[in-house]
């Protein structure tokens, strides 16, 4: 109890001492008006925000801006003013995460690259939080692209890329919410493999292109044969389509300009010769 009213004390005196340098500074200001205008009004732009630090302390009123406002630049007895500015862009920022050597669940090595997209969401705690929040968030990035994909396996580093940069930017959207920065969007842009493991690849892939290709011949191969019994016992249900088949061959073979000309003749012909009903012909 008796700790806790000597910090009260010592917060009082504290707050009494600034507001009579506020008041002195006030006074220095009118007296060297206009002068000291120039050096008491700031502008902040659109996308940005100035937290504002009196003596110290950040002032009521979270950060200002955009626009035009007042501050204090003066301080009695000490080279800084009252109040000192730090102003914090709004806008989106990117950043390319350094390529990550990375072993993946099954034991394979590939380099992994990614993008990170975010912005200040609270101007005040990326100021009073972290000391650069930029930095910390491609630090965070690179760890947590390492933490991800080491519980990954290769097919799904290749294959689910979009789901990893989800959970990638849920991770650090959470981890950095307490320093005021909001990750807005992650992208995985490359996987770099090893040369044998590229081989690797292109011969299992040539592999399965070539019996996917020799089990669609069979598959051919047998709805022809189907094709051509169905033809065959329709032409032996009518003598005379073998006729025309006959001489649809002919024609074919004479719009091709041949010498050769071929006539078939028909076995009943033959068979109708003396010897043919013996099996001689």
């Amino acid at each position: 109890m008796i700790k806790s009213e000597g910090i009260q004390n010592v917060e009082d005196d504290s707050n009494f001492c600034g507001s009579i340098l506020i008041f002195l500074s006030y006074i220095l200001i009118i007296l060297t008006f206009p002068i000291s205008l120039p050096m008491s009004i700031k502008i902040v732009k659109e996308y940005e925000r100035a937290v504002i630090f009196r003596l110290g302390r950040i002032l009521s009123g979270g950060a200002k801006g955009p626009g035009l406002f007042f501050i204090v630049p003066y301080l009695i007895g000490h080279k800084k003013g009252v109040d000192s500015i730090v102003n914090v862009d709004l806008r989106s920022v990117t950043f390319d995460v350094p390529p990550q050597e990375i072993l993946t669940k099954d034991s394979v090595t590939v380099t992994v690259d990614a993008v990170v997209y975010f912005r200040i969401s609270d101007p005040i705690l990326s100021v009073t939080k972290i000391a650069n929040s930029r930095y910390s968030t491609q630090l965070l990035a690179a760890t947590t692209l390492r933490n991800i994909l080491g519980t990954k396996s290769l097919h799904e580093i290749l294959s689910d890329k979009e789901s990893i940069s989800h959970r990638m930017q849920e991770f650090l959207d959470q981890a950095t919410d307490e320093w005021g920065v909001k990750v807005e969007r992650v992208e995985v842009k490359d996987v770099k493999l090893p040369v044998q493991m590229q081989r690797a690849m292109a011969t299992e892939a040539e592999a399965a292109r070539e019996a996917r290709a020799k089990v669609i011949a069979a598959d051919g191969e047998q709805k022809a044969s189907i094709s051509l019994k169905q033809a065959a016992d329709t032409i032996n249900q009518s003598p005379i389509a073998l006729q025309l088949r006959y001489l649809q061959t002919l024609t074919h073979i004479a719009a091709e300009k041949n010498s050769t000309i071929v006539f078939p003749i028909p076995l009943e012909l033959l068979r109708s010769l003396p010897g043919g009903r013996e099996g001689k012909l």
